[in-house]
């Protein structure tokens, strides 16, 4: 969208903006009252480089996401939000954003756009009830079923009613009925869109102490849009980390599925999930080993359309959709927080291995090796560098990305 660079200034005037000239009265009344609306403002530059086999050209996307909005103060429970968001392209569009029809360049999906991206109604009990209503971010669990896609510059967010429960301080009942999903590809895309769903989305948890977090949920999927997406999903996860002794202590993550097919899809299926993600962590270091499998039975397999899915196999980003043979995804996961104090005592180094196979005919797909390192600068400041390099045996092609990252937040 050309325009959106001034466009998105009038926004920005309109929701954080305060007159050129203020009376010192005003400005006593100001400091006696509290305002009734919190504005706030969320900057996010990113570089993205990218290397794809099989294509001409490589990838250099250069943008930056401007987040503006307001936040209500809360009235008997009551409160509202209001969100609005431009991406902008800086410099030349030397990448297929997945609208502008540059197909000779690799794919970064940050297409240009302004849009409203949060705006609902939320009704509140301390500890006992939160409910929202309008279009929103949701993200459950680990974002492997339902989440907002942070990675990327365009939230996907939700047209929906979601409430969360508390019965009691250690578990919570969740659900949520969705009819239209706001993907990150933008309003501009045929894809962009899916109206008229009938998504619910059931999730319960219990904490159970000395081990853990169980919860179990359901995802019922009916897209018009993307039939093939529509889907049965019922499983149960466990998570949770036990002390050892001293600065030693195991991590670890379970979890089971089970998908078929629902109201549109075009066939009969039902595949399974599976994770298991054991782990250690001694003083500034976390390794986790992690096994995660995704049905396949050559025609079908098991897909997360809502999920998160770039924080999934790969941040090469080769495995969005699941292949008809499915995937079996090995993986090594390491994070070191070296610095103790100083400048850099936030500071994380994270190095990720994947080893890719079909869950039918064993076919080794590819391996990838990710890296990333990310420091909060200063509060609200923070930036950082990442890599993914995926090496492609029977599936896809090579693909080297590139991306340095820093957001500031008002």
């Amino acid at each position: 969208m050309r325009n959106s660079f001034f466009r998105c200034l009038v926004i920005l005037a309109g929701l954080c903006g305060t007159p050129a000239a203020i009376s010192a009265n005003e400005v006593d009344s100001a400091e006696e009252t509290p305002s009734i609306v919190d504005p706030y403002l969320d900057l996010r530059y990113r570089l993205e480089l990218v290397d794809q086999d099989g294509l001409p050209n490589d990838a250099t996307a250069s943008t930056l996401r401007v987040r503006a909005g307001l936040r209500t103060r809360d009235w008997h429970g009551l409160s509202a939000q209001v969100e609005a968001e431009g991406i902008l392209h800086l410099g030349p569009e030397d990448f297929n954003d997945t609208v502008n029809g540059r197909i000779a360049f690799p794919v970064v999906a940050d297409p240009d756009d302004l849009l409203l991206n949060q705006a609902y109604v939320r009704w509140q009990l301390p500890d006992r009830i939160d409910a929202r209503v309008g279009r929103q971010v949701i993200n459950l669990d680990n974002q492997r079923w339902v989440g907002s896609v942070g990675w990327r510059q365009n939230d996907q967010t939700f047209d929906a009613a979601f409430a969360t429960v508390n019965p009691s301080a250690s578990t919570s009942l969740t659900y949520g009925y969705a009819w239209r999903v706001n993907r990150i590809f933008g309003p501009d895309s045929p894809m962009g869109i899916w109206r008229d769903n009938d998504i619910h989305m059931i999730r319960g948890s219990v904490e159970v102490p000395d081990f853990g977090t169980i919860s179990a949920y359901g995802y019922l999927l009916d897209i018009p849009d993307a039939p093939a997406n529509s889907s049965r999903t019922w499983g149960v996860r466990v998570t949770g980390r036990r002390p050892v002794g001293g600065d030693i202590g195991l991590i670890y993550a379970a979890e089971y599925a089970r998908q078929s097919d629902r109201a549109g899809h075009p066939r009969d299926f039902s595949l399974s999930y599976l994770l298991l993600q054991p782990g250690v962590a001694v003083g500034p270091v976390a390794l986790r080993v992690g096994y995660e499998r995704l049905g396949g039975n050559g025609v079908d397999a098991l897909q997360t359309p809502l999920a998160t899915l770039h924080a999934f196999n790969g941040w090469a980003d080769k495995f969005l959709r699941t292949p008809p043979t499915g995937l079996r995804d090995l993986y090594v996961d390491a994070t070191v927080r070296p610095f103790r104090a100083g400048f850099l005592e936030n500071a994380a180094f994270r190095v990720v291995y994947h080893d890719f196979r079909s869950t039918r005919g064993d076919i080794h797909y590819g391996s990838e090796w990710d890296a990333q390192f990310s420091v909060p600068l200063r509060p609200g400041w923070s930036m950082a560098i990442k890599y993914a390099d995926y090496d492609a045996d029977r599936f896809a092609t090579d693909t080297r990305k590139f991306w340095l990252t820093t957001q500031i937040r008002f």
